[in-house]
């Protein structure tokens, strides 16, 4: 497919600046293959890697993963295995989640924080059964707007108690009484660090109000912390394409705590007094960004209940472990300090070099005809994306047909909008485009067509008077 002739509506070699994957120059393949024979060579490693695995994972994992997450995050406490539960990823855990820890008919809302990764919305509409219940929370820039939040779960709560047409109010109909979960009022999913679409990251003080106000509504906090290892300090525009020089050991700590560290941490923790032990935050992980999605490997952290409660999950006791084998390939890979390599002597690099020459081309052709980029003047970015406001009058649905056709892909922010609540928060008139997949040199170029096209359609926007105009197939009468 690589080598295949652009599609016929495209005039040139298109430039794919939408999917959201790892440039396959990134991926550590003779890493995992070094690793993989080294654990099929061992007994001790290849029998318990191809049998069923226990509930929670491959322990030695588990145990790797946790003094990892403690090097990184330096939390007050260290993290333990007993945190730790194994999964097959961010993807496949967030199901586990909905399965052991909410019940549509007792579960109020999930509540999204919008512009959203669009595919979580089928995780939560089909698999959990909440369709028509997804809501959407706006960010600003510090992250989620917790007093909108804060507004619409007294709202929610006042209907259920009015007697609205939720069943089941009075507790879970669906899911029976189970001394190793619970099932919360409300589920709030988010991504805090460099966030999938808009790349925003979430302030300290908006992750302890929003940790609180989890606490007070009985609402679990899921939060994809999968880009947080992949950052770099910013470079100002017109700089060069990399940062300068010996910045990626001190990128190998976290500049903020994660939503489930201020849970553990903050008021007593998950342990205070009144409190069930679960906890109302959890991280979940996944080597996909920066090991490769097709591991399907990843991790819950939480509560020591919490994580056992999501072993649990009926799938994986009858399955086993999830990525059992994978497990053991991963386990080498952080105990031996490998995949710490890759992360600070080739991701970080790379991405940063990525991220930079992006900026730059945005910069130089996209902000000079109107485009807006959030969080200007942060000090460390990282994570797959640039989030852009387009220029007022123009849509994202007809800047990207008619973008396609001039060979470059981009997606347009209606794609990132959460199902049945567009009005809340709506993104026709924003844009993402990832840094991660395509060629390196190809960057500036999808940037310089992408401005090409703004050019043309500011040109006939600015001609019109008023009467619909249709320009290369586009209606030109949709840039409003």
């Amino acid at each position: 497919m690589g080598n295949a002739p652009p599609p016929e509506d495209m005039a040139q070699e298109p430039i794919n600046l939408m999917r959201g994957w790892p440039n396959p120059s990134l991926l550590p393949a003779d890493l995992i293959k070094t690793a993989a024979t080294t654990a099929l060579s061992d007994p001790s490693m290849a029998h318990p890697g191809l049998l069923y695995g226990p509930d929670e994972g491959y322990e030695p994992c588990r145990s790797a993963i946790a003094n990892w997450l403690t090097a990184f995050y330096a939390p007050r406490e260290p993290v333990t295995a007993n945190r730790i539960c194994m999964s097959g990823g961010a993807s496949q855990n967030l199901g586990c989640i909905l399965s052991t820890f909410s019940d549509p008919a007792y579960t109020r809302n999930i509540w999204i924080v919008a512009p959203a990764y669009m595919l979580a919305f089928r995780v939560f509409e089909q698999d959990g059964g909440f369709a028509g219940r997804l809501r959407a929370v706006p960010e600003d820039e510090e992250g989620i707007d917790i007093a909108f939040l804060r507004e619409q779960l007294g709202k929610s709560e006042v209907q259920v108690q009015a007697g609205g047409k939720q069943e089941g109010v009075a507790g879970p109909k669906y899911k029976p009484p189970r001394p190793w979960a619970k099932v919360y009022k409300q589920i709030i999913y988010c991504v805090p660090t460099f966030a999938n679409p808009s790349s925003r990251t979430m302030s300290l003080r908006r992750r302890r109000e929003l940790v609180r106000l989890a606490r007070e509504y009985d609402a679990l906090v899921v939060a994809d912390d999968v880009y947080d290892f992949l950052q770099w300090p910013a470079a100002k525009p017109g700089a060069p394409s990399a940062p300068d020089g010996g910045w990626e050991e001190a990128m190998g700590t976290a500049h903020l705590p994660r939503l489930v560290d201020v849970d553990r941490e903050m008021d007593g923790g998950t342990e205070r007094p009144g409190a069930d032990g679960f906890g109302n935050a959890c991280s979940n992980g996944s080597f996909s960004k920066i090991g490769g999605p097709g591991l399907r490997c990843g991790w819950v952290e939480g509560s020591e209940r919490f994580a056992y409660g999501v072993s649990q999950t009926g799938t994986t006791c009858s399955g086993g472990a999830p990525s059992q084998l994978t497990s053991t390939y991963m386990t080498l890979l952080l105990t031996s300090g490998q995949l710490n390599k890759h992360i600070q002597n080739v991701l970080r690099p790379a991405y940063a070099r990525r991220y930079n020459k992006l900026i730059n081309a945005i910069t130089t052709h996209l902000l000079p005809l109107g485009f807006q980029l959030p969080q200007p003047d942060r000090d460390i970015v990282g994570g797959y994306f640039v989030w852009l406001k387009l220029p007022d009058r123009m849509t994202a649905t007809a800047l990207a047909s008619a973008c396609k056709r001039e060979g470059v892909v981009i997606a347009p922010g209606t794609i990132f909008e959460v199902p049945g609540d567009r009005e809340t928060a709506g993104f026709d008139g924003h844009m993402r485009l990832c840094f991660a997949w395509e060629d390196e040199g190809k960057l500036e170029e999808g940037v310089v067509r992408v401005a090409g096209v703004v050019r043309e359609m500011q040109g006939a926007i600015g001609g019109s008077d008023g009467s619909p105009q249709v320009q290369d197939g586009v209606d030109m009468a949709g840039f409003k």
